[in-house]
């Protein structure tokens, strides 16, 4: 039960990190926020291991955690680039699909075939992925050419990839902050990277302070509560709920900005609490 209510946690964690995010990238560029949600994040995360220090983790964990801050902040800046010339209502679902889908073989291959239950819950995560990510786009969903699919299909295995690192990190080891500041040193200097060769100004306005910090607060968080999650239940359901994190951004912007939820979104928001019962059950 502590899983589902971790699995959970990051999913509104990194909703809300996302939705400030959005905010904060009308005064910056997308690039920038990314930047620095990692680089503060890991800043806080060093202050974090030494209020509470903590085992050193093994190299193979180490490695693990690196290996998911590369593929996390490399997909991440692919599906951006993506957008830059693609469609968002293409890009977002194709690439949160495959986000999900992916841990999800791989935790049946590994941890067997889950509750017939939580199968079906299964179903409903996906589903309430796509939907909610289709965003207001007032066409329907169809697939262009299967060029405009690359980026985002490889943006998606990334994140995948990221999530099924993250698990073989955190099998076994307690280190919970020292592994996150493992995959957040990798992602910050991912990001700089790319910052620099795009030869984007590192500059950032005092009134978009606050936004940017409460992105990285929220982020960080969900990682966090995301890697308990993978401590305490099955990495599959771990990953499906924690894949849901677009329903609580697209409800923060209907609430405090008045956007308006399509009722293709509303449609993959039940989907997603049905997901959720089926998972407690």
């Amino acid at each position: 039960m502590f899983s589902i209510l971790y699995g959970i946690a990051s999913a509104l964690s990194w909703g809300v990190a996302d939705f400030a995010g959005g905010l904060a990238s009308r005064r910056l560029s997308l690039y920038l926020v990314v930047f620095y949600g990692y680089i503060v994040g890991l800043l806080a995360l060093f202050i974090a291991v030494a209020l509470y220090p903590e085992l050193f983790p093994e190299p193979k964990s180490i490695m693990c955690a690196g290996l998911a801050g590369l593929l996390g902040a490399g997909s991440l800046l692919v599906l951006f680039y993506s957008m830059t010339f693609g469609r968002m209502s293409v890009a977002a679902p194709v690439s949160a699909l495959f986000a999900a889908v992916l841990p999800i073989m791989v935790g049946i291959l590994t941890q067997g075939m889950p509750a017939s239950l939580h199968f079906v819950g299964f179903g409903f995560a996906l589903l309430a992925v796509v939907l909610i990510s289709l965003g207001d786009s007032q066409k329907p969903f169809y697939l262009e050419s299967l060029s405009n699919l690359g980026l985002p299909v490889l943006a998606g295995i990334g994140f995948g990839g990221s999530f099924i690192a993250m698990h073989y990190a955190i099998n076994g080891s307690h280190s919970v902050i020292s592994l996150m500041i493992s995959s957040y040193t990798i992602g910050t200097l991912t990001t700089f990277f790319f910052v620099k060769i795009r030869r984007e100004t590192f500059s950032i306005q005092r009134k978009s302070l606050g936004i940017v910090l409460a992105h990285v607060f929220f982020n960080v968080g969900g990682n966090f509560f995301y890697l308990q999650a993978l401590k305490t239940g099955r990495f599959d359901i771990s990953s499906a709920l924690g894949s849901l994190y677009p329903g609580a951004t697209v409800m923060l912007a209907w609430i405090i900005l008045k956007e308006r939820i399509y009722l293709r979104q509303w449609i993959g928001i039940v989907a997603a609490l049905i997901a959720i019962m089926l998972f407690t059950m």
